[in-house]
């Protein structure tokens, strides 16, 4: 990676800020390679270098992945002025990085949402000329009907302009309130509620399981998080149609 300056790097990967940073290098108590550097202007290759603050290595990680397990009533944004939002939820540690949430789930939809700083990343599973499918559970309200499925396969219109693509369905129960599995390729406005609205049902729940080849981790509580391991940024990014 090209070199940055040092003051950058050191405000980019803690919760010091850039002013901070600055008095922390003119103290002495930051090396690179061995050397001590007393210039916060100074520029290094962190992936390459090896940089020490305060007699302990930095974990340099020029961006971060978190799979949060998103729960009712918190909105996917980096702000709202009157909701609580999905960043409020990160731990602390993440305080000092630019997080947005890749794609969003409504404001009702629990389940697995990708936070990141690595905007090209997000951009890349998000594109639909890359067709990478999400996995829902979804429970109505009625009887799922074999119309109703045959529509989903081979895409229906859902209002306005908007059609939405083949969609793969799955029921997993049928009782009073029958659950399914949805996969979708794309991610239009309330798509999965209004593609089963097309048929007078209404969604009671709605939990996103599964990105791309990615399931969402069983271990995480609802509004907890952690960051991926490299397998599975693999496994998200691989994700290609027709894989459930």
């Amino acid at each position: 990676m090209a070199k940055e300056r040092l003051d950058k790097i050191l405000a980019a990967q803690t919760a010091f800020s850039r002013k901070e940073v600055k008095e922390l290098v003119r103290r002495g108590i930051v090396q690179v390679d061995g050397r001590k550097v007393l210039s916060p202007e100074e520029k290094v290759d962190a992936a390459c270098q090896k940089i020490v603050l305060d007699g302990k290595p930095l974990g340099y990680k020029k961006f971060v992945y978190l799979m949060l397990n998103k729960p009712q009533g918190v909105v996917s944004a980096t702000r709202d002025r009157e909701t609580k939002t999905v960043l409020d939820l990160v731990p602390e540690q993440y305080s000092h990085r630019e997080l947005f949430p890749a794609g969003r789930l409504d404001k009702d939809t629990v389940g697995f949402l990708l936070l990141t700083d690595d905007g090209n990343f997000a951009h890349d599973i998000l594109s639909p000329r890359h067709h990478i499918p999400k996995t829902y559970l979804a429970t109505v309200d009625g009887p799922i009907t074999q119309e109703l499925m045959e529509a989903f396969h081979q895409g229906l219109p859902i209002g306005g302009e908007d059609r939405c693509s083949p969609a793969e369905i799955t029921v997993l129960n049928d009782g009073e309130h029958p659950t399914a599995e949805v996969v979708i390729y794309e991610g239009m406005y309330h798509q999965i509620k209004r593609m089963f609205q097309r048929f007078g049902l209404t969604v009671l729940t709605l939990k996103r399981i599964k990105m791309g080849g990615l399931k969402l981790d069983p271990a995480l509580s609802l509004g907890e998080c952690r960051e991926l391991t490299p397998e599975e940024l693999l496994q998200l990014k691989n994700g290609s149609k027709g894989t459930v």
